[in-house]
């Protein structure tokens, strides 16, 4: 088995614990040199950066990884001591103000290695003799967020104007996706009924902020079959749309004035008038079928209303990934899919993730990835802003991790989907991701609803 299938079958279900450990086991080991590729190339001033408000400096990030697979996978699980004394002062994100993190005592980049290292060896130790619950659960934790930080590190060296990470030992870009039909954007239509919103109780592993199904009833309504395209949000762009205040909320607006731009945040004009979209360190031309990315939820909400459309709930979008449908798509039948295709993990004719084409495809590709109502790529490519705020379940409960998803309700909006360079062990329908509603350096865009 290879590490594509190791990662995508790692929560399967009716798994004894042994055995989900020794894929546990290699999943570490995948995810732990998926870091090291995300800042090998990079200098030790590169490491640093310069400071934003939505990166941190690679150097700190990284520590931080280690920080957290040792807080909760040897110290917490296993009550060992910490490896080094400071570690809790310099990598606890709870703790460290963001801005100070340029100008902490950081491990140089050796000992950040070593670290990183140190932490995973000893993690695969505990989980080989201590292949149990508790441990499986902290290894996981720590595995999960460790793939959510070497997503950010991709986008962070987009923000930073990087070159484009060179990723399993160097592998060359695919030529192209499977192949797609030609797919204009159309609506299908998804019948109201009961839905069981969250994750089952039956999945080895989920985040607290989506435990646990509950049902809850959904209205009829209509959603586009794929994401918003660069073509469309083109339209809007040269009709002004950044300018006309009706197209705003207020808090979209005063975010706009603050932040005066006509355009994405990552696009340009040529001497010729031709527009462009900074890629890593690469001015591209715009490919008309490739989704919208880089744009916040207040860029999202003024198109919608630019198109006399909606975003959809995070409810809605559930639905549409997930739902059975009655034979005659009259009717939900009660039961829902874990991935928009079905039961079984990803797979690469299915979903574009793990970066395995360095950047996102056309929206019309991938159709054995639908799901039971017609939608495309509602697992990969981009992560799809919803019109949700991020608030908790009914009869939340905050895991171990307290700061994970407890801190940020009621204050950020929730994007569903994963990205292309979003992990498939990560992802299944019921994933929320959450974001500020400013936020444009995320890999994420979003599809429409029609309003009724």
């Amino acid at each position: 088995m290879n590490q594509k299938q190791i990662a995508a079958n790692l929560l399967l279900p009716d798994m004894t614990p042994s055995e989900r450990a020794k894929l546990a086991a290699e999943a570490v080991k995948d995810a732990r040199e998926r870091t090291f590729e995300m800042v090998a190339d990079l200098t030790d001033d590169e490491l640093m950066g310069h400071h934003t408000p939505v990166t941190n400096p690679f150097l700190w990030e990284i520590g931080h990884v280690a920080w957290f697979q040792e807080r909760w996978v040897l110290r917490h699980a296993h009550g060992e001591s910490p490896l080094f004394k400071d570690a809790d002062t310099l990598y606890d994100s709870a703790a460290v103000p963001h801005d100070s993190r340029w100008s902490l005592p950081l491990y140089r980049r050796e000992e950040t290695l070593r670290y990183l290292t140190l932490t995973r060896d000893r993690s695969l130790e505990k989980l080989a003799e201590s292949p149990d619950e508790t441990t499986l659960y902290f290894v996981l934790l720590a595995l999960f967020h460790e793939d959510m930080h070497t997503e950010a590190f991709s986008y962070m060296r987009q923000t930073l104007s990087f070159t484009a990470p060179q990723l399993f030992g160097g592998a060359k870009e695919k030529a192209s996706p499977p192949p797609g039909e030609t797919l204009q954007r159309k609506d299908v239509r998804l019948p109201g009924g009961t839905f069981h919103l969250g994750a089952g109780k039956d999945l080895p592993f989920a985040f607290d902020n989506e435990q646990w199904a509950h049902p809850i009833t959904c209205q009829p309504f209509s959603i586009a079959t794929t994401a918003v395209t660069q073509e469309e949000y083109l339209e809007f762009v040269e009709e002004g749309g950044y300018r006309r205040r009706e197209l705003w909320d207020d808090e979209g607006w005063s975010w706009r004035e603050e932040n005066p731009a006509n355009h994405p945040i990552y696009w340009k004009k040529d001497s010729n008038g031709e527009w462009l979209r900074r890629d890593f360190d690469q001015w591209l031309p715009l490919v008309p079928d490739h989704p919208i990315m880089n744009v916040s939820w207040h860029e999202a909400q003024a198109f919608c209303r630019f198109a006399r459309r909606r975003l959809p709930t995070e409810l809605e979008w559930e639905v549409a990934a997930s739902a059975e449908l009655s034979k005659d798509q009259s009717s939900l039948t009660g039961c829902k899919r874990l991935h928009p295709w079905g039961d079984t993990p990803p797979t690469e004719d299915r979903a574009h993730l793990n970066w395995n084409r360095m950047r996102p495809v056309s929206v019309a590709a991938f159709p054995a990835g639908d799901s039971p109502a017609g939608c495309r790529q509602m697992t990969g490519n981009v992560w799809e802003w919803t019109s949700s705020t991020f608030l908790p379940y009914a009869g939340f409960t905050a895991g171990p991790y307290k700061e994970f998803s407890e801190p940020w309700f009621h204050t950020r909006k929730v994007l569903r989907g994963g990205s292309f360079a979003t992990r498939c062990r990560l992802l299944r329908n019921t994933c929320r991701n959450y974001f500020p509603p400013d936020r444009q350096d995320v890999w994420a865009g979003f599809r429409t609803c029609a309003v009724e």
